[in-house]
């Protein structure tokens, strides 16, 4: 299997393109310093209230579910509520700022696939962000308009259905992301090939995303999005070689 005999990548958003943890970490600054957490435990105590609170209200607005998450969390280590501070976290996700490698990747990729995001957050927050990738998507789901957050098979089967409508099949179609749990579980029970950016490959355990168990499978793996264009740049010039021989 090659990155070049597929058509269409999609992509998991945050942790993938843009660096959520940084983002994650920074707006949750204040709260970490109150309960005397470190940086891990604070991220590790946001991805289980996150994902507790997407299973309780999956058709809630991301922008609102962060939110009540923030709230949770504040009850959770005994602090005071805030509800201005509340409201500010679920406005934070335009201001996680994007991998460094993100933008000129997507540039270069964007010359050779159909890309399409496939994300958890709502359209407003997403467009705050995509004005840092710097790339047009040729489609953009995310929970807001498919009423259920990843993990869940609703939005795997929704990405399969719209890239169906432009004639591109499932075996055409790679999923790119960053998480385990939210992409490459489902992608496997689905039958969708992936790639794990291991964003996380230099650091112990699973940050801000639950680790699965099992761990799922996927069929390539790379540490940044450069990796990835790189990976798909030598399997070009190979290809060019192997043609003038």
């Amino acid at each position: 299997m090659q990155l070049s005999d597929f058509k269409a990548l999609s992509f998991d958003c945050y942790g993938t393109l843009i660096d959520w943890e940084t983002g994650l970490a920074n707006a949750l600054e204040p709260l970490r310093l109150q309960a005397g957490l470190s940086r891990e435990e604070v991220l590790q105590a946001f991805g289980n209230a996150e994902h507790e609170v997407e299973e309780e209200h999956p058709a809630m607005r991301y922008s609102e579910l962060l939110a009540l998450v923030h709230a949770r969390l504040t009850e959770r280590l005994g602090l005071r509520k805030d509800e201005e501070a509340a409201r500010a976290f679920g406005q934070s996700v335009g201001d996680w700022p994007a991998f460094p490698d993100s933008p000129e990747a997507l540039a270069y990729l964007k010359g050779h696939f159909k890309l399409i995001i496939l994300s958890n957050v709502d359209r407003a927050s997403f467009a705050r962000s995509n004005r840092r990738l710097g790339v047009g998507f040729d489609g953009i789901y995310t929970a807001e308009e498919i009423g259920s957050y990843k993990p869940d098979l609703r939005n795997f089967e929704f990405l399969l259905e719209r890239i169906a409508e432009h004639g591109i099949a499932k075996g055409e179609l790679l999923h790119v992301a960053q998480s385990l749990f939210h992409d490459h579980v489902p992608a496997n029970r689905i039958g969708i090939a992936s790639a794990w950016i291991d964003r996380r490959h230099d650091q112990p355990g699973g940050g801000a995303t639950k680790v699965p168990d099992p761990m799922p499978r996927y069929d390539f793996r790379f540490t940044s999005m450069a990796k990835l264009a790189a990976a798909h740049r030598a399997e070009r010039a190979e290809a060019s070689l192997d043609a003038s021989n």
